[in-house]
């Protein structure tokens, strides 16, 4: 039997802020994801709804509010409905072309800004490569974050990278752009860094379903979600220098394949680490 459903989020002329934000509990769509709507339409922060909850909404907001309470509702992400996500400080454009960046992916920059601050001491201008890059999301919160990086972004997708242009010309970052499956993007090229949050769900894996709108191609790998990890693996060797780093992102239970891969590919010191709820969530080593 299906469950009932929540009334529509419709809202009449005249609909003040508060009274929008009873429509969109009643409708079934949390307080915070109503809040950070109604701070996007109306260019505020999200703490001036609270002193201005009064404030009435024109009927062009109030009309896309309605709208997007109901897509919400139905599950699409507040990131798409919204057009943008923060990752490692920056807001970056989004949409369905690219999955929307997560604070666990924050870890792999974190452990990529360590391996460069090392690097840095011997060469001035270290090459990163973010393969997939999607959004931009991790090349350009490493270009950010490291001025002196030389940094290099690949997808498969020329949809992806127009994203990821858009969000490198808002911000003022100056990566470099390449279109290709994985390494064949940069055939020749050799980096001191190689980051990867590469499609690692199993095609059957449930938790697909609430993902259902972002792309498939970037979520979904076979071999039980490693096809494209041991890809990167294999064909790491002969683009990182000698010393270089591949830093990967997986699932929770994939640390100890990535690790044996890696070691099987020649790779030295690998090593896995958690995200903060405790979860097995990135895998790297250096190339010997």
């Amino acid at each position: 039997m299906n469950e009932p459903q929540a009334p529509s989020a419709a809202l009449s002329a005249g609909v003040t802020i508060a009274q929008a934000l009873t429509a969109a509990r009643t409708a079934g769509v949390e307080r915070l994801d109503a809040q950070l709507m109604l701070a996007h339409l109306l260019q505020q922060p999200r703490s001036w709804l609270i002193a201005h909850d009064q404030t009435v909404l024109s009927v062009v907001q109030a009309t896309q509010l309605a709208q997007w309470l109901d897509r919400r509702r139905a599950g699409e992400p507040l990131a798409y409905l919204l057009g943008q996500a923060e990752f490692c400080g920056l807001t970056l454009q989004v949409g369905p072309q690219v999955l929307i960046p997560r604070p666990e992916t924050e870890l792999l920059v974190e452990w990529g800004l360590e391996v460069l601050a090392d690097r840095l001491a011997t060469v001035s201008a270290p090459s990163v490569v973010d393969l997939g890059c999607g959004s931009g999301a991790i090349a350009l919160a490493i270009q950010h974050q490291c001025a002196a990086a030389r940094v290099t972004a690949v997808d498969a997708s020329a949809p992806a990278l127009d994203v990821a242009r858009c969000n490198a010309e808002a911000l003022h970052l100056p990566i470099t752009l390449a279109q290709g499956d994985w390494w064949s993007a940069v055939v020749g090229q050799r980096f001191h860094l190689a980051l990867a949050n590469p499609p690692y769900v199993a095609p059957e894996d449930p938790h697909l379903i609430p993902l259902r709108y972002e792309p498939h191609s970037a979520l979904v790998a076979t071999e039980h979600g490693l096809a494209d990890l041991h890809r990167l693996i294999d064909g790491a060797a002969s683009a990182l220098h000698p010393g270089g780093w591949l830093l990967l992102e997986h699932g929770h239970d994939q640390g100890a394949a990535v690790r044996q891969r890696l070691q099987q590919a020649g790779f030295a010191e690998a090593e896995t680490r958690c995200d903060l709820a405790g979860m097995e969530r990135c895998t790297g080593a250096r190339c010997s």
